[in-house]
């Protein structure tokens, strides 16, 4: 196993629309601050961004994880919220249980999930109705993506 660099947690508060990114911005300037490859510290700037608008949007808090290791850059966001009915579904680029609110301040679009998946190396969702959603994703450092 990796030896562990750095851990860092952040709360992130539902329906927090003011605050919402500020999570992902501060991922951005610790990454960017250890040097790592630009492309990669992107990466994981649109996983924690499209994580965080996720829990904004729909769950009443959760928690995101950051952990650096010698071989990866790992993120985990676990909420409070109402779980995902159908994760496939979700997981389609463009579905969406937006509000019309929440489209009309500029959210919504169905690529949350997808995003994360796509510039993750891993990736990993456990969902229980009623009682929340884990996302796990993982960028290797000598990824290219």
């Amino acid at each position: 196993m990796a030896q562990e660099l750095l851990r860092e947690s952040y709360e992130i508060l539902g329906d927090d629309f003011d605050k919402a990114g500020e999570t992902a911005t501060e991922i951005k300037q610790l990454l960017t601050d250890l040097a790592l490859d630009a492309s990669l510290v992107h990466r994981a700037i649109i996983i924690a961004f499209e994580a965080e608008m996720n829990v904004v949007m729909y769950a009443s808090k959760a928690t995101l994880t950051l952990v650096l290791t010698e071989d990866e850059i790992a993120l985990r966001i676990e909420d409070s919220g109402p779980g995902i009915e159908d994760i496939e579904l979700a997981l389609t680029e463009g579905y969406s249980t937006a509000t019309d609110e929440m489209r009309k301040k500029g959210f919504g679009f169905g690529m949350g999930l997808p995003n994360i998946k796509k510039n993750a190396d891993e990736f990993d969702i456990v969902t229980a109705m009623g009682k929340g959603t884990s996302v796990s994703a993982k960028i290797g450092l000598n990824s290219d993506g």
